[in-house]
């Protein structure tokens, strides 16, 4: 942080902040961090309130337990379709942020005291007026593009609705850019239509389910593990395609140990088999896909011979698993993964996955993908956005990512360094998202920080991105609070609501009621007409013709049933330019790009390095729960995975704390060394999150090691400019203490 001079990075924490923790009374026989405990109440609640989660992105149904006014435990929504009953372990963990000692309580505004630069307490009406200043200030002086919004969580729709309103349209998410986004390409370049989220796969009935790099089982996705689960308890396969033994590959009938950065060559080759002995879905693509002959054509040298010396994998595995895959279409499901940011070539590795559910003849299938529908809800009645904001400048100058459909997060980032981009970003609003871990290249966001004239923090944990705010603004959690309804399209269309379980803790305030006082303070009254978000909720509900007591009791209405599968008479769509599902694509040659995928050889570890791998705890999402002390009773720091027989050779052994050190010279935090027979020679595996340096997390800080620290170097997309990130490099050495 010694490079750091206009904008200090300020730690978050000290004596104010711990003596309000005793004071609200914090749940910590479970914590074992306050000093008055609370015991357990020994029951379920006295009450139950229905509302949805905000653990991770996939917004479950829960039933929250309340008993004299405190949260005792939450339970899986039967009547839900995502949670049918059920929580994964992060979802029962929504305690553990609701009650954690070190949250937000107050806002802060950052001042100079003695030429150090602190954050002092400040009530609301401060913090809002100095937050609408500066908003009117950047307006006047640099137009309303100026302002940015970086947004993860389904509370930040009101600050999207606040920037539109404001007259930015630079709004991103880093999980665009940073996670899905090349996914969602490839399969629109093929479909028509993306993947969404959640996923449209139809797990719970196929006969055979493909894992390219897809953790399932540790990225816990709960309704996909729950079908994933059912289908193998029917007798379903998996093929699992990964350099480390996964939960899943533990589970599979076939485990290929795949080279790092060649899974296109494996696509390519299977489809090579598929097409050569006719094992794809004739009639399928006869009916709905064009370009076959072309795509047979591009294949032709695609061998499992040539695949095998990039691979690894064996000739007579790769084919003996292609005819596998084909023999179980089209209840043969080739799984698109949700974090596919691996090398730079991530849309056309994700198009190949397409493909070959195309030749599978799965798209619109039973046991493939479904193509869902959802309950469409009429909008809030409110003033249309008065300005057209210039186009974002996420696209850096001389650079074209043409099939982008989202603003990126890593674009932004940069548009903030002065000089970068057709216009500078001068202003930051931060929700839910620490920026210091989810975007690449910390250095390079720092760099973007000090280029800032102001931003602000909304966040309920003091993460990294608030030491570097000017104000931070304490939120509600997801259970104290309520936020937009839940319409997504699914396979069972459905309307759920997200209920205040209890009164917001501290002074925390939920995020429809920041945005609305912000609002009303820069003269934007008119796009927040309504009295709380409550009144918002239940107007859309009525208009949409459900019952709001009844949405109030259960937390879930579903909608009109709807044919999701070709096979129960569903006439498909696909909205490619010609109509049908596209094999061959046009718009990707018009634009200088293969039409159809070819393999390009990553870039190899210099001697005595390691490519870097990384993915998820199924306890903890991202670096976002691992100041939990409710997970964190499972899972409280990571590991690095050497291979055994690798880590005999440099005389380390499994347990020794050991240092990873990329190719540009920056270390990681010591770290215990896993040394198994479960991962590849070539590359090193760590779970995400941790290695927080951030004070006020004061469980969190020092355990583990921060692989986005090590991730100083990504390759970016050239179709959607998301940022490949596993091309960085590390050694490792003994750690001396």
């Amino acid at each position: 942080m010694s490079g750091l001079t206009r904008r200090q990075f300020i730690q978050i924490g000290g004596a104010a902040a711990g003596t309000a923790a005793v004071g609200a009374g914090l749940t910590t026989n479970w914590f074992g961090a306050d000093p008055d405990v609370v015991h357990d109440p020994g029951t379920e609640g006295d009450r139950v309130v229905p509302t949805f989660c905000e653990l991770c992105f996939w917004k479950c149904g829960v039933l929250a337990h309340v008993k004299d006014g405190r949260v005792t435990k939450l339970t899986g929504n039967p009547a839900h379709p995502l949670s049918r009953g059920r929580l994964c372990p992060r979802g029962t963990g929504g305690i553990g942020l609701l009650y954690d000692p070190d949250r937000l309580k107050k806002p802060l505004i950052r001042k100079s005291k003695g030429g150090d630069q602190v954050f002092r307490e400040v009530e609301w009406d401060a913090a809002l007026d100095h937050v609408a200043e500066n908003l009117l200030k950047i307006k006047d002086k640099y137009g309303p593009e100026a302002m940015a919004l970086y947004s993860h969580g389904y509370g930040g729709s009101w600050f999207k609705h606040l920037l539109k309103a404001y007259g930015s349209g630079n709004i991103a998410a880093p999980s665009y850019a940073q996670c899905r986004g090349p996914r969602e390409v490839g399969f629109q370049l093929t479909f028509g239509s993306g993947v969404g989220s959640p996923e449209t796969t139809d797990m719970e009935h196929s006969r055979v389910i493909t894992l390219i790099g897809s953790h399932l089982g540790e990225n816990m996705h709960n309704t996909q593990v729950q079908d994933l689960a059912r289908a193998l308890d029917r007798g379903a396969e998996l093929v699992v395609v990964d350099p480390r033994f996964s939960i899943a590959a533990g589970k599979a009938r076939y485990w290929l140990p795949i080279k790092p950065g060649t899974d296109i060559a494996l696509l390519l080759a299977w489809m090579h088999v598929i097409v050569n002995e006719g094992l794809y879905d004739h009639d399928y693509l006869a009916r709905y896909a064009v370009g076959l002959d072309k795509l047979k054509e591009s294949l032709k040298d695609r061998t499992p011979e040539w695949a095998f010396a990039r691979t690894t994998i064996p000739p007579e595995t790769i084919v003996e698993t292609a005819r596998f895959i084909a023999g179980a279409g089209p209840a043969s499901l080739v799984h698109p993964g949700r974090h596919v940011t691996w090398y730079g070539d991530d849309t056309q590795r994700s198009r190949a996955i397409a493909l070959l559910n195309a030749l599978l003849g799965a798209w619109g299938r039973k046991g493939g993908f479904t193509l869902p529908s959802k309950v469409d809800l009429p909008s809030y009645p409110y003033t249309k956005y008065a300005h057209k904001p210039k186009a974002p400048p996420d696209m850096p100058k001389d650079t074209l990512y043409p099939l982008a459909d989202s603003t990126l997060a890593s674009g932004l980032c940069m548009a903030s360094i002065p000089g970068t981009a057709a216009y500078d970003i001068k202003g930051w609003i931060v929700y839910g998202t620490n920026l210091i871990q989810s975007l690449p290249a910390p250095e390079q966001t720092m760099k973007a920080i000090q280029s800032l004239d102001f931003m602000v923090a909304v966040d309920v944990l003091p993460a990294e991105i608030c030491g570097f705010a000017d104000v931070v603004l304490p939120e509600s959690t997801y259970l104290e609070r309520c936020d937009e309804v839940h319409t997504p399209p699914y396979k069972e269309p459905f309307v759920a609501v997200r209920q205040p379980v209890v009164d917001p803790l501290y002074d925390s305030k939920p995020g429809w009621w920041i945005a609305r006082e912000l609002a009303h303070r820069i003269g934007l009254n008119d796009y927040f007409p309504w009295k709380d978000s409550v009144e918002y909720a239940m107007h859309r509900v009525k208009a949409g013709g459900f019952d709001c007591d009844e949405l109030r009791l259960s937390g879930v209405a579903l909608g009109k049933p709807t044919p999701v599968y070709i096979e129960d008479g569903l006439d498909p769509a696909f909205d490619t330019p010609s109509g049908k599902i596209e094999l061959y694509s046009d718009t990707l040659e018009q634009a200088g790009f293969d039409p159809v995928p070819q393999y390009e050889p990553p870039e190899e570890p210099p001697p005595g390095q390691f490519r870097l791998l990384f993915g998820r705890s199924p306890a903890h999402t991202f670096g976002r729960t691992t100041n939990n002390r409710f997970l964190s009773e499972v899972v409280d720091g990571n590991e690095v995975w050497l291979n055994a027989r690798v880590a005999t050779e440099m005389g380390l052994k499994d347990g020794t704390n050991v240092v990873l050190i990329n190719q540009d010279g920056v270390r990681s935090e010591p770290v215990p060394l896993k040394a198994t027979q479960r991962i590849r020679p070539d590359c090193v595996y760590m779970v995400h999150g941790y290695g927080h340096d951030a004070k006020g997390l004061k469980f969190a800080k020092g355990r583990g090691a921060s692989d986005s620290r090590l991730v100083t170097r990504y390759k970016v997309d050239p179709i959607m400019g998301g940022t490949g990130m596993n091309v960085n490099f590390v050694r490792v050495e003994r750690w001396a203490s």
